[in-house]
């Protein structure tokens, strides 16, 4: 008996010994797994920071792509519609020569007409070239050459008609042919006033004109008080008082006068 409770002592003591080996075991594998992991976790860290920088680096590239492509198109915006305007501008130049040509196009065969109807006229009632008639005419008049008023109504037709470049064709021929003509003062005012909406600066000088050529004319005070307004118009009030003021003394007592006088009050 006492031998046998040796022995099952001994296997007692022996089977302790091995579950703590075991243990042991497991702790050291345990270990060496937990070592694996964290180099692995390491290594995948180091990974995905090493991805992260990369597509950090891209997204950048990309922002930068993204701006260049917007500033090309903005600036492909910016030449469209700076070659549409310009082509804008060719089709209304165009469009303004053509109606010129065609303005043109219009005296001149209104001139031509005129003249097939004076042809008719015999040769005796025609004044004889190189001579000065009455009306002022000079030695450069073609005796084919249509009278100064069918000229000044041909100006006037085309003025309210809206071809103020056809009208002048017609007010000028008409100063050039019948310079001393009743006619001719009118011709020249017609001229200023086909001038004011686009050109003041012409308008100007053709009423100043006016004022110069054909003094005792009705067209001279009306010629200075259109000045005066432009010039109102403008802003330019000093230039416009200049203007009222010529009006009233060169001609006192006549209607643009009165405007003028009302005119300076109000500047």
């Amino acid at each position: 008996m006492r031998r046998l409770a040796a022995l099952c002592v001994a296997a007692a003591a022996l089977g302790g010994c091995a579950l703590k080996g075991d243990v042991r075991r497991v702790e050291l594998q345990l270990g060496e797994y937990r070592e694996e992991t964290a180099r692995a976790d390491s290594a995948r860290a180091v990974t995905l920071a090493r991805v992260l920088d990369e597509l950090a680096g891209l997204q950048m590239q990309a922002s930068r792509i993204l701006d260049t492509l917007t500033s090309q198109r903005q600036a492909m915006v910016a030449m469209q519609g700076s070659f549409r305007g310009e082509l804008t501008q060719v089709q209304r130049q165009l469009v303004t020569i053509q109606e010129l040509t065609g303005q043109s196009q219009s005296v001149l065969s209104q001139l031509r007409n005129e003249i097939g109807r004076r042809e008719t006229i015999p040769v005796a009632a025609r004044p004889l070239p190189g001579r000065r008639d009455e009306q002022g005419v000079g030695a450069g008049q073609s005796p084919t050459d249509p009278g100064p008023e069918e000229m000044f109504t041909i100006g006037r037709r085309e003025l309210e008609r809206g071809a103020p470049q056809a009208a002048r064709v017609a007010f000028r021929r008409l100063l050039e042919l019948y310079p001393q003509h009743g006619r001719a003062a009118d011709a020249l005012y017609w001229i200023g006033e086909s001038f004011r909406a686009d050109d003041p600066d012409s308008a100007a000088a053709a009423f100043e004109q006016v004022v110069e050529r054909f003094r005792n004319s009705d067209r001279a005070p009306l010629a200075l008080y259109k000045i005066g307004l432009d010039a109102e118009r403008r802003g330019e009030l000093a230039a416009a008082r200049l203007y009222f003021q010529r009006v009233v003394a060169g001609y006192p007592r006549s209607d643009e006068a009165d405007l003028a006088r009302a005119k300076l009050k109000s500047l």
